[in-house]
């Protein structure tokens, strides 16, 4: 199983959520999950794993899975040995699970992030990866089901988080 997480913050707390599918181009979830996180760090610039790390891995217990891969909202790597979100999630997987990072918008520093246009859109995903080649990183998330620049799943683990109670 594929899992993609997403993360809706309400300080002091967050909704982490999960949405497991087979394969990329699947249009509907097989399963979804979320936890609620009761206390989580506040934002600091360039600390952003150490906020949303503890929410995905409470999800990622509450749904009692290891995936095949995992997709986040954010950058696998910030820039060379610079690690994201990403492969900050890899490592604390222990290296186990590949884990892709699409970000909707472009950083600067993340030049190994391959853009990504879906859709009709002018405006790409950038796409990055730990434990996988970003190339093939970048190939499934273009065939992730949806017409539209953010594929179906990822809109659908956003709105998940977002309107848990």
């Amino acid at each position: 199983m594929i899992a993609a997480v997403d993360v809706d913050y309400r300080d002091p707390s967050a909704v982490a959520a999960l949405v497991l599918f087979s394969d990329w181009p699947d249009p509907a979830p097989a399963r979804e999950v979320t936890a609620t996180v009761s206390a989580v760090k506040p934002y600091q610039p360039g600390m952003f794993f150490e906020r949303e790390l503890p929410c995905i891995e409470a999800v990622l217990r509450a749904a009692g899975v290891t995936p095949d891969a995992l997709v986040v909202d954010g950058y696998a790597w910030l820039a060379p040995g610079r690690p994201g979100l990403g492969a900050h999630v890899h490592q604390a997987l222990g290296g186990r699970v590949p884990v892709v990072g699409v970000a909707k918008t472009p950083f600067a520093s993340a030049a190994g992030a391959v853009p990504v246009l879906r859709g009709q859109s002018l405006r790409p995903l950038w796409v990055s990866a730990a434990g996988v080649d970003v190339n093939d990183a970048a190939a499934a998330v273009r065939s992730m089901h949806g017409p539209y620049r953010v594929p179906t799943l990822l809109q659908r683990v956003d709105r998940l988080c977002r309107d848990a109670p």
